[in-house]
């Protein structure tokens, strides 16, 4: 790390106030803490070599962190960073207490140890789980639809023709997993097989089923008139019928809204159903199914403001949450499951559960972004996984008025967008930017400055940790929307004295250096300001009046 980037992270704690996510400060003045870097050594010499020891000595696996010692404030700092371990290597812990006992997860600010089905979740991740071709006990082909699966071996021959079309039912049905042999020799239904073909699968596991609830409130219940749910459903049966009636569900409980595109409006759901579908068959299919999981139910959410979508087992392999959506980033925790998935059509229609491997969350974002929606916000956690959808059309009539009524002149689209997300209670940084606005980077960068620059947003943090937020005189408020002042005359009265850089500009105005150097872009192209050289890029460049007048300018007196 270099002193720069110390700096940087130092400055980025103060303004937050707290540990950040990824970074943990701890004193160090009677000694190595045992539990995270140091500040303020008392040993600056021997601890770099302590703290090296401990972690290859105390913890397994063993870690190597890159160390070094930094003077910073008349102080001396130790700078440990450690790397993410690979899927296959976690969970780490502490060997004095164990695995059981010694392995923490970070949340937020702070340390939680992981529960035992933590745990146990993470070692099964070590290696490709089969649990969904564990045996059924006790069941066989009556226990499956008769009707799917006719539509699946039919699929089957059809699509995949060398390894199942000479093949009769059963033996299909068995290379393709749906039926397996159990430890006695019977042939069984598979996890699986069941949960894609079966009649009934909660006959044998009453809780790999759905739950949906449509609260009235944005916290639950209305404690106010005793309503606990506006809706309440259990979908039951397999994965193809459970989708299929839970989307009616939805449908049943959703309103429709009116959106924005271009000259134009058209009506549309609530939410997109392609991005319900795909988040649904992705929580159905991709969800946990080992022993202890197998009490928890997928659960969706919805409450006036958002929708949730929740399953048990966080992502699996080395897929993370920043590459959900990227093209060729992909990951199956249930393999065989997919896989009988791809062939098995959704009742009523001939498309199958799951279409195309790898672009269910692609499709989830196409579909949100074509209604002109914020993206969803996914959370990934050891034991669980959610993707909530915010209920609102970011470019909508009364946001699109809040625009107009800004009175900006050549904002883009993305830019349109960005402020649309900020005004719903939104938060932007620069990936966040990129991924709703699919802009690159160097135009992100240029688009958020501008944003600052018309004062627009307000940046807090720097580089890595920069966040942007509405600025203040643009939230929302009884009074309506605040307009931003004019800053010609500001600019033209810090150079009433004579020349000056822009950077002394920002100094005598109390404006951002970007806000000053959009003014002076603007008094320059109406002959208010000039410049004593030609380089306006050099913050160094003096500006001046010229004789020109701008408009009501009393500055002169």
């Amino acid at each position: 790390m270099q002193d720069e980037e110390l700096a940087e992270i130092v400055e980025n704690l103060r303004l937050l106030g707290s540990d950040l996510s990824d970074v943990e400060v701890k004193r160090a003045e009677g000694g190595l803490p045992r539990s995270a870097p140091a500040t303020g050594l008392s040993d600056p010499a021997k601890m770099p070599s302590d703290l090296a020891a401990m972690c290859a000595a105390d913890i397994e696996p063993p870690l190597r962190p890159h160390i070094g010692i930094h003077d910073f404030e008349d102080t001396k700092v130790l700078v440990a960073e450690i790397p993410e371990l690979p899927p296959h290597l976690k969970p780490c812990f502490s060997r004095g207490a164990g695995m059981s006992q010694g392995s923490f997860v970070r949340v937020g600010d702070g340390d939680r140890k992981l529960t035992s089905y933590e745990v146990q979740l993470l070692l099964a991740n070590r290696g490709q789980p089969r649990e969904d071709e564990a045996p059924v006990p006790g069941t066989g082909l009556a226990d499956l639809d008769a009707t799917l699966v006719t539509a699946f071996l039919t699929r089957l021959r059809t699509r995949r023709p060398y390894a199942f079309a000479d093949l009769d039912d059963v033996p299909a049905l068995r290379r393709a997993k749906v039926l397996v042999t159990d430890d006695g020799g019977a042939v069984v239904t598979s996890v699986g097989g069941l949960l894609a073909l079966g009649s009934y699968p909660q006959e044998h596991f009453p809780q790999l089923m759905l739950t949906f609830v449509h609260y009235p409130t944005a916290d639950g219940a209305d404690t106010a008139t005793g309503e606990r749910f506006v809706d309440n459903v259990v979908a039951e049966g397999p994965i193809p019928v459970i989708v299929r009636d839970t989307l009616l569900a939805l449908r049943k409980n959703m309103t429709r809204r009116s959106v924005v595109h271009g000259a134009g409006r058209a009506d549309s759901w609530q939410y997109p159903e392609a991005a319900l579908r795909e988040a649904l068959v992705n929580a159905l299919v991709h969800r946990d199914l080992s022993p202890g999981a197998r009490g928890t139910q997928v659960q969706v959410e919805m409450y006036p403001d958002r929708l949730t979508v929740r399953n048990p087992g966080g992502l699996f392999g080395p897929v993370t949450e920043d590459q959900l959506g990227e093209e060729g980033v992909s990951s199956a925790r249930n393999a065989t499951l997919l896989r009988i998935l791809e062939d098995v059509p959704l009742p009523g229609g001939t498309h199958a559960v799951c279409e195309n491997r790898g672009s269910g969350i692609r499709t989830m974002i196409n579909a949100l972004r074509a209604a002109r929606m914020s993206l969803p916000e996914f959370k990934n956690r050891v034991s669980t996984f959610s993707v909530t959808f915010p209920n609102h059309t970011l470019l909508g009539k009364e946001t699109v008025d809040w625009l107009t009524s800004l009175g900006e002149h050549g904002l883009s689209e993305s830019q349109c967008v960005g402020l649309a997300i900020l005004r719903e209670g939104g938060h932007l940084d620069n990936q966040t930017y990129r991924t709703e606005t699919r802009v690159d980077s160097r135009v992100a960068t240029q688009e958020l400055q501008d944003l600052i620059a018309r004062e627009l947003v307000v940046q807090t943090g720097n580089r890595r940790w920069a966040r942007y937020r509405l600025a203040p005189a643009l939230r929302p408020s009884p009074g309506g929307t605040a307009r931003r002042a004019d800053r010609r005359r500001e600019i033209l009265g810090a150079l009433r004295q004579g020349e000056r850089s822009r950077t002394e500009l920002a100094a005598a105005t109390g404006l951002t250096d970007q806000t000053v150097a959009r003014w002076l872009r603007i008094l320059r192209a109406e002959g208010l300001v000039e410049t004593t050289e030609e380089n306006v890029r050099n913050p160094a460049t003096r500006y001046r009046r010229t004789g020109k007048l701008a408009l009501g300018d009393d500055s002169d007196g």
